[in-house]
């Protein structure tokens, strides 16, 4: 008797299981805006699609004109972890944060702007659909307070 009631127990936790795991039954996580956006390889591939339009722009390359390829490569990498994590990936940004990153760069309202409207067209281009480019301006919109200066030092 002992023998048939595990085994039921058993059983019924297997039915269970199977019952939970069942995707008819089992809530779907929403994906979050990184998988959405495709994951690492996707973030990285905008990220370089963006800083080469900003760099390639006779405005905006003064931010770039300087650097070291070195700069560059960890300004690059920087930015791939900052949108990663924004966007609910698994990255870990050490950066240092908005304010103190572009203080003194002297980036007005225009460079602003600028750098939006390339952005869009760098979303545009991977075909990143119209919900996914809100929610990855409104997370970027949330940084300009931090970055743009009122005027040129």
């Amino acid at each position: 008797m002992r023998k048939v009631r595990l085994w039921l127990a058993g059983w019924a936790a297997v039915v269970m299981a199977g019952l939970l795991a069942s995707p008819a039954l089992a809530q779907e996580k929403p994906k979050t805006l990184y998988a959405r956006l495709g994951g690492y390889d996707a973030i990285a591939a905008v990220t370089d699609d963006f800083f080469g339009r900003m760099e390639k722009d006779p405005q905006l390359s003064r931010f770039f004109k300087h650097l070291s390829s070195d700069s560059k490569r960890r300004a690059r990498q920087l930015t791939v972890d900052l949108l990663c994590h924004m966007t609910g990936g698994p990255c870990f940004y050490i950066g240092r944060d908005m304010k103190t990153s572009h203080q003194g760069m002297g980036i007005t309202p225009a460079d602003w702007d600028l750098s939006v409207k390339y952005l869009k067209e760098t979303l545009n281009h991977f075909k990143v659909p119209a919900k996914e480019q809100e929610e990855v301006l409104k997370a970027i919109e949330a940084t300009r307070k931090d970055i743009v200066e009122a005027s040129h030092k």
